[in-house]
């Protein structure tokens, strides 16, 4: 049963509250409050936020577009189009003037759809060959990408709701660990294995161009054997879905990030989000930091598997939104 739909379950009886939920997959349910108000969910998604603002934090675009205008720092970038869309809304940012703005802000940049989520195609490219073939297989699944500029430092995700900060942690790569005997697709596989049995969500796939590539600029294959202890990073992107470790660090960020993230989800609409954001250390004061996305409805599933902390932070965040949704409606039926 996935995470999301047990949590509510487990809880939903502390408020008096009865969970339905669909009997052949658990994904989507429907809850009464014990007050007879009534939410839905859809796998990490319920009614805690409005529809324009989640719609917008989707859109990594134009949600970066309103964190600027709120004077918040977000990652320098632009987005481009298919040929298709071009041509619908009479836009001359194509594939080819994309490289042209990864030119202009030069090379690494970061490369990534507008609107997919766990870090899928999100690339680190170097130069134009590898530009152009990130930015097609892009389009081919999606109207449009980001080119953005590329930032040093540590990737720390900060979910908050409503004024409360509830779960913070560092966000690591997809890496292994050699032992001196097994290949990289051995330890790939390894690795694979333990995240499964740890019920994470596991999009490890060791045909991932990006990890091929990562590889080879490593100057390595997926039959090398790694010397014991030595740590191989695999992936640019840090997303815990696509084989990411996590470090929780709830209790130690500082409070000016505190204050951030609590902020910038005010000022987006939300009460509920995953603030994403790139920094030296969370928790020291605030110096330099960029925001790379803010995420309408974060996915806590992998944060929860790091162990039974963990597992009760994602209860306290699920049981403080059944009750604001029990509260809200409430609240609408009386004005």
């Amino acid at each position: 049963m996935p995470l999301v739909t047990s949590i509510i379950q487990k809880i939903a009886p502390q408020l008096g509250a009865v969970v339905v939920v669909d009997p052949e997959y658990a994904f989507v349910g429907h809850i009464t409050f014990k007050n007879g108000n009534k939410a839905c969910f859809s796998h990490s998604k319920l009614n805690i936020n409005g529809f324009g603002s989640a719609e917008i934090a989707k859109d990594k675009a134009y949600s970066n577009f309103f964190l600027n205008h709120f004077g918040y720092k977000v990652t320098e970038g632009q987005t481009f189009f298919s040929k298709k869309i071009c041509e619908k809304i009479s836009s001359e940012r194509n594939i080819d003037a994309g490289f042209d703005y990864a030119k202009e802000l030069g090379f690494p940049v970061i490369v990534k759809p507008i609107n997919l989520s766990q870090g899928r195609f999100v690339t680190k490219v170097y130069n134009k060959t590898e530009y152009y073939q990130v930015a097609k297989k892009i389009l081919r699944i999606t109207p449009g990408f980001i080119v953005e500029r590329f930032y040093a430092g540590n990737d720390y995700r900060i979910v908050v709701v409503d004024d409360e900060v509830l779960a913070v942690y560092q966000r690591i790569p997809f890496c292994v660990v050699g032992d001196g005997k097994s290949t990289i697709a051995e330890l790939i596989q390894k690795k694979s294995a333990e995240l499964t049995a740890n019920g994470r969500k596991n999009n490890v796939d060791a045909e991932d161009f990006r990890l091929k590539r990562k590889l080879k600029r490593q100057k390595l294959k997926l039959e090398s054997v790694i010397p014991e202890n030595q740590v191989i990073y695999l992936l640019d992107n840090a997303n815990l879905s696509s084989g990411g470790q996590g470090v929780d660090v709830t209790e130690h960020i500082h409070p000016d990030f505190k204050k951030l993230a609590i902020s910038a989800t005010k000022d987006m609409g939300l009460r509920l989000s995953g603030l994403d954001v790139i920094t030296d250390d969370i928790t020291q004061p605030m110096n330099n930091y960029v925001i790379i996305e803010i995420n309408g409805s974060p996915s806590l599933t992998n944060f929860a598997s790091l162990g039974e902390v963990q597992v009760q932070r994602v209860e306290n965040l699920y049981l403080k939104i059944l009750k604001a949704l029990e509260n809200e409606q409430v609240c609408l039926e009386s004005n």
